[in-house]
């Protein structure tokens, strides 16, 4: 009979798993009252640097110098490069000086390190004068989700409130798109392309799309042989997705089409007919040219509005979305064509994966029902969430449990008891109610 530790339900194994736990949780709020602390005394060094040079009217080549001066010095204490110190103690000044909300949520435990840089990374894309008003936004969304979730609402927000519109910011951006060899070791080189994120995300997924169409022919027909027994040889293409990825990659840039198909005659090919995938959710004011926001990609980042309306233009099928005024979630949608309008539904309220943390987008995810259909449960929609691959078998072959609440609302319980509440994400598009008409003016009376 196994020990009680070695089984999952054991509760030696629960005790166990409790403890370490509970000091994860102590270790992490130590380590970021010191990271926190580290970031103070990094700051006062710079301000050291900034007060020496103030009192001789100093020229700013003077001061970068006394700044290096006391990055080496720290440096040796630290055992890092004083060029990595000096970009260090400004970091911290300016996380320090210029964010100190973030600073104190992240102290009392509210947010993490990671959602600490994140708002100072997309804060100080806003002019300095807009940093406090935006990380009291971000704060309060940050203390909701994971530092990834939150990303693509953040960089939301910040282009939202800054004086110039994205789509002027993203055309000078786009200007430096440009292809960069590095070299690197052992004969190989990183090519590196920096292009418009659609573009970028478009190009990704369609690589994916043919890995995956090479991997799953090789597994069919690896399978075949092996129940063949006149087959003396299995498949030796033994490469993993990322291997497939990249050499399909070398054959489209190379020749234009992959050296070798071997999806041709299958139901997975030919790779050539495959087409990138991505799901953009676009505010109906920007779709009219009303606005000049961000759109949004799902699972990624911002894209611009003139890219978002091209590939709107060019969609084969369009979609109302219709949201709750109050909650902003999802509650009905329709379209020209509904061949599986409760798969497009739960795509729109969904938007990725709906485990804790993660940002798989629901294009690339499967619809799970929360309460097994084998067991009972309903092909509908409070019954059905995305999940990807990962966390859908998690919730079969772990004792991880959740169960679905009104409105989309996802409550995870882990093998601990913790609970994680996982809100249905909000939507890029939201409906408030039509103002009422101003009453009519009355009419003189007749004499």
């Amino acid at each position: 009979m196994a020990d009680a530790t070695e089984t999952p339900g054991g509760d030696d194994y629960l005790a166990t798993l409790a403890g370490i736990v509970a000091n994860v949780d102590s270790v992490a709020r130590r380590i970021a009252a010191a990271q926190i602390e580290e970031l103070r005394v990094l700051a006062a060094a710079g301000r050291l640097a900034e007060a020496q040079t103030a009192q001789r009217n100093a020229r700013v080549q003077v001061h970068d110098m006394a700044l290096r001066s006391i990055a080496a010095e720290v440096g040796g204490v630290m055992r890092v490069t004083d060029r990595t110190v000096q970009r260090r103690i400004g970091e911290a000044r300016t996380l320090i000086e210029g964010f100190p909300a973030t600073v104190e949520a992240w102290e009392q435990g509210r947010i993490v390190r990671g959602h600490a840089f994140l708002i100072v990374e997309t804060g100080t894309s806003l002019p300095a004068e807009m940093w406090a008003e935006f990380e009291t936004a971000a704060i309060t969304r940050c203390q909701q989700d994971t530092p990834n979730r939150v990303r693509g609402e953040l960089e939301i927000l910040a282009h939202r409130m800054h004086p110039r519109s994205f789509a002027e910011r993203h055309e000078e951006a786009a200007a430096g798109r440009c292809v960069r060899l590095v070299p690197g070791r052992d004969g190989m080189s990183d090519l590196i392309a920096t292009l418009p994120t659609v573009i970028a995300e478009g190009i990704h997924d369609r690589l994916t799309q043919q890995a995956r169409a090479i991997i799953d022919t090789r597994d069919e027909r690896a399978a075949a042989r092996a129940g063949n027994a006149d087959a003396a040889v299995m498949a030796t293409d033994t490469r993993s997705t990322d291997q497939v990825r990249a050499d399909v990659f070398a054959d489209l840039l190379l020749s234009g089409t992959p050296a070798l198909d071997d999806t041709r005659d299958t139901t997975a090919g030919p790779l050539g007919a495959i087409r990138a995938r991505v799901q953009i959710l676009v505010p109906a004011a920007t779709l009219t040219g009303e606005d000049d926001g961000p759109c949004d990609l799902a699972g990624r980042s911002p894209i611009d509005p003139a890219t978002a309306r091209t590939l709107a233009g060019g969609a084969g099928m369009w979609e109302r979305l219709l949201h709750d005024p109050t909650t902003g979630v999802t509650i009905a949608t329709d379209s020209y064509r509904v061949p599986s309008g409760m798969r497009r539904f739960l795509q729109a309220r969904d938007q990725h994966c709906r485990f804790p943390g993660c940002r798989t987008a629901a294009i690339r995810c499967e619809i799970d029902h929360t309460h097994d259909h084998a067991l009972g449960g309903k092909t509908e929609l409070g019954n059905l969430a995305h999940l990807c691959q990962r966390h859908h078998s998690m919730k079969q072959f772990t004792a991880w449990r959740v169960r679905q609440l009104k409105g989309g609302v996802l409550e995870w319980t882990s093998p601990l008891g913790r609970t994680y509440r996982e809100d249905a994400p909000t939507p890029a598009v939201a409906f408030s109610p039509a103002a009422p008409p101003p009453p009519a003016a009355a009419k003189p009376a007749p004499f």
